[in-house]
């Protein structure tokens, strides 16, 4: 496999080198990029397979340039930030980030990130072309048909759709989507499927997408 490139935006030079200090010592190829202009010009220069993104940057700041970036082509954004508002979370992966850290947080804990996004894109790309009512989920080219009509997705977006894809009409709680998409589990980072399902919804359709209250979540496709 080609060595994964990552692209760190982080306007704190002392914090910049030492997370790419960090990945690049876990075997990756690192770009840095200090704002928003910057970081945008970079990933079109040379695509990252996953973005480390301050919220906080000068020029325009991390939510934009997520926006910007993943206009462009769908790539995992792990969002990186001082402040630890609920909202500031929701907003960052309504704007296509697939997750959250806050600081400080532990070099380890960053890396174990990383490779848990970069993971996901590997294990839905091993999956065949499947079609499922109206969707057609091309899982090693990482995309989505509504009838003839392609949506885009983000990669957690998609990751979400392929887990619910794994059995259609069954219902998938919230902690086994956060198991299966995020790799990890928290009482808290309920919202953060919640906040997915509904961006989800807004693409493909709200009526393929059931809800069970106080359960999870079930796509509905014809049998």
């Amino acid at each position: 496999m080609n060595q994964r490139r990552v692209l760190v935006v982080e306007d704190e030079p002392t914090i910049a080198q030492s997370v790419a200090a960090r990945l690049r010592g876990e075997g990756y190829l690192v770009d840095i990029a200090g704002d928003g202009p910057s970081a945008v010009a970079a990933a079109a220069a040379y695509p990252p397979d996953i973005v480390v993104l301050d919220v906080m940057l000068p020029g325009f700041d991390g939510l934009e340039v997520c926006r910007r970036i993943q206009a462009d082509r769908p790539v995992p954004v792990l969002m990186v930030t001082a402040r630890g508002d609920e909202t500031d979370m929701l907003i960052g992966l309504g704007v296509g980030a697939d997750d959250y850290l806050t600081k400080p947080f532990s070099m380890r804990e960053l890396a174990a990130r990383v490779a848990v996004l970069l993971r996901r894109v590997d294990r839905a790309a091993s999956v065949g072309p499947r079609q499922l009512g109206p969707l057609r989920i091309n899982a090693a080219e990482r995309r989505v048909f509504l009838e003839d009509t392609e949506v885009h997705l983000t990669p957690t977006e998609f990751d979400l759709l392929s887990s619910l894809a794994t059995r259609p009409r069954a219902v998938h709680s919230r902690e086994q989507l956060l198991s299966t998409v995020w790799g990890w589990s928290d009482a808290f980072a309920s919202r953060t499927v919640d906040s997915h399902i509904k961006s989800l919804r807004r693409k493909i359709g709200a009526e393929l997408i059931r809800t069970v209250h106080g359960v999870g979540y079930a796509l509905e496709v014809p049998r």
